[in-house]
């Protein structure tokens, strides 16, 4: 399917390819973004029925849709699918977020589309993957790292864990995950000529996220107790500090030349502090406390800048996107008239290119002309509920 690639393709990573993807929550469209933010094309399959998200969030004030073109169809019509498998004959990728088996029943598994495309990266994220007991269950972000384990480590010993958000399974374990598999075999491809499935379940990709953990726990480097390790909050030096004002501190000074200069910085005597004597950890933490309660997050702020000590402030989504340093580098940025984070990672030779939110079904006649529908096909198709 042709969209400009001989022209984009020299400015943006992944200009030549074509993503194809169905709706869906979670780690589908954040993949979508990642892959259209390098350059790709990516064409967003909706339900002909607006979706009601579990987030509230419309599709058209979703960041994560900067760039998709979209239009509506009803796979369960055969009409619908024949559409699907026209935009597919000439597409490189296939995304689909939905249980085990759903894709099979509609018609549009693996085996259907690469029958008509064997060069399609045909790629699939789960929860809990296509096999296994919990496989056909609902899930979660939060079910996911939970039998994972990476959720069972994170917060204090005398609290049950706390949610983090959904960035573990969803968007780390699953969507960066989802689109690290399709470039990999995008590149295979090349030397094969065939396509293959990639099968992105969260709860691998979360799993994998612990696995410089796992290594400490082999080597009796981690301990599998709730907060007390280095990392998970029991040393006095790799923690959060509330402050005066309500606000709250970052303490990452996990090097001994950072642990020193965190010292030097608070005038604390490096002989009184020694940074490895696990039965001085409370005490310490007990007075890390007192130290950073005793003034506001400005003052720490100030305080430890140009320093080596690794003590930040912790800024709220709405402070950081409004961060000095951050919106000079371009971390953040203004698109449609919503601040979203930039495109990720950078490349020395790529441009990023301003991508416009799309909103539900917004361009459905124009890849239905670009798949070889005729006006009278496209009428009596819209008619007949199949696309919208």
């Amino acid at each position: 399917m042709t969209h400009g690639a001989e022209t984009r393709a020299g400015r943006q990573a992944l200009g030549d390819l074509t993503v194809v993807c169905l709706s869906a929550l979670g780690p589908v469209p954040y993949a979508a973004m990642l892959l259209g933010d390098l350059g790709a094309r990516v064409i967003r399959v909706d339900r002909p029925q607006r979706p009601v998200g579990v987030t509230g969030l419309r599709q058209e004030d979703d960041p994560r849709t900067r760039g998709h073109e979209s239009l509506g169809l009803d796979l369960r019509d055969e009409r619908g699918r024949e559409v699907l498998l026209r935009l597919v004959g000439s597409a490189d990728v296939f995304l689909e977020g939905m249980r085990p088996g759903a894709a099979e029943r509609l018609r549009v598994g693996p085996e259907d589309l690469r029958e008509h495309n064997p060069a399609l990266v045909y790629g699939r994220a789960t929860g809990w993957g296509q096999t296994g007991a919990r496989a056909l269950t609902a899930g979660h972000d939060i079910n996911y790292a939970a039998v994972a384990g990476a959720l069972y480590p994170i917060g204090p010993a005398d609290a049950p864990p706390p949610p983090p958000l959904n960035l573990l399974a969803d968007f780390g374990g699953g969507g960066m995950f989802l689109a690290l598999g399709v470039l990999a075999a995008v590149h295979q491809r090349v030397a094969t000529g065939r396509g293959q499935v990639v099968d992105a379940a969260m709860v691998d990709g979360v799993a994998s996220l612990t696995t410089m953990m796992h290594g400490m726990l082999s080597a009796g480097l981690w301990s599998d107790t709730r907060g007390d390790n280095a990392l998970d909050g029991a040393a006095p030096y790799y923690r959060t500090y509330a402050t005066a004002d309500g606000g709250f501190i970052a303490v990452g000074a996990i090097e001994g030349q950072f642990y020193a200069d965190l010292l030097a910085v608070l005038d604390l005597p490096a002989e009184e502090w020694p940074q490895d004597d696990r039965s001085r950890w409370p005490e310490q933490t007990r007075r890390l406390a007192e130290i950073f309660g005793s003034r506001d997050r400005e003052h720490w702020e100030r305080t430890f800048a140009g320093r080596d000590a690794c003590v930040t402030p912790v800024y709220s989504l709405g402070e950081a996107a409004l961060v000095g340093e951050l919106r000079e580098r371009g971390t953040f940025v203004e698109w449609d008239g919503v601040v979203q984070p930039a495109p990720a990672p950078r490349l020395s030779d790529s441009a990023v290119i301003q991508r416009p939110r799309v909103g539900w079904c917004r361009d459905t006649e124009g890849l239905l002309a670009e798949a070889g529908l005729t006006g009278a096909e496209v009428d009596e198709l819209r008619k007949a509920g199949v696309v919208r």
